[in-house]
């Protein structure tokens, strides 16, 4: 295992304050960096540095953490936010009270060209909570690249496969890379849309889905599709689901109603028909 110097904040477990560390507010973040306008409609992680490995050693247990199975799994959770810090990306991993230190995981994104530049653990009522804040190693900026993101949560859900093997059923990667394929979700019934108002200059998108792998690079490459500006986010995979909010702008504005329903509409013809690799809009 790689030995990484990581300061965990405040002793091995401490009380959770709250999910995410304390919100920006209204302040305009970074945007995200736009995709390439000539890319297909379906990306895929091409890049050698970005592939996420098969998981190899379905009966090891990182650090810790317990691979049992005789009693409920709990939800499975990646959360990745990129509003609550301006400058890290924050990723927090959540199974109950099953996860260790995760320093395997971290070292997985240091593969990635990635620093975690700050770490921490906490317990509440829901289990325990492993938060880190992360940064490119070339530029020590949070993460704009949507393809970088996705592969982030890859290979997270991927180290969750390979030390608790027991999660393969509750997660989309287990159909492939899992000892028990998961139960096919319902795509018509598992996806909602929603777009609000939020301030004078953006809106929020809301989305909710069946995962898939590259779920959150597509997401992100309709909506540029659009020439919609996609500011900040969160994406979040929670078992089965995945759950991604986008704070949005048109040429430095909110929305109108009838941009809202076009992007709606875009996003419900896509993720209803998962297979399709070149749709039209």
């Amino acid at each position: 295992m790689v030995e990484m110097a990581v300061t965990v904040a405040a002793g091995t477990h401490r009380p959770c304050s709250g999910v995410s560390p304390a919100a920006s507010g209204n302040r305009r973040l970074a945007g995200w960096r736009p995709l390439a306008p000539a890319a297909p409609a379906k990306l895929r992680l091409s890049s050698p540095a970005l592939r996420v490995p098969r998981a190899a050693s379905p009966a090891a247990v990182e650090q810790d953490g317990s691979s049992s199975n005789t009693d409920t799994v709990p939800t499975p959770k990646v959360i990745i936010d990129q509003d609550s810090d301006p400058d890290a990306t924050i990723v927090e991993v959540t199974l109950g009270d099953r996860l260790g230190d995760l320093l395997d995981t971290m070292s997985a994104l240091r593969n990635l060209g990635l620093n975690v530049v700050k770490a921490s653990v906490c317990l509440d009522s829901s289990g325990k909570h492993n938060k880190f804040a992360i940064t490119k190693s070339s530029t020590g900026r949070k993460i704009d690249d949507p393809e970088l993101l996705e592969a982030v949560r890859l290979t997270i859900i991927n180290n969750m496969l390979e030390y608790h093997p027991e999660t393969s059923s509750q997660l989309a990667m287990g159909a492939t890379f899992g000892i028990e394929p998961p139960t096919e979700v319902d795509v018509d019934i598992a996806t909602h849309i929603d777009i609000y108002d939020d301030g004078p200059e953006r809106s929020l998108l809301v989305v909710e889905s069946a995962d898939r792998p590259g779920l959150l690079v597509d997401l992100v490459k309709i909506i540029a599709d659009i020439n919609i500006t996609v500011q900040s986010g969160e994406f979040d995979t929670e078992g089965l689901l995945a759950k991604a909010k986008f704070h949005v702008s048109y040429r430095g504005k909110p929305l109108i109603k009838a941009l809202q329903q076009v992007l709606a509409n875009s996003l419900r013809y896509f993720l209803r028909r998962p297979t399709t690799e070149d749709a039209s809009f």
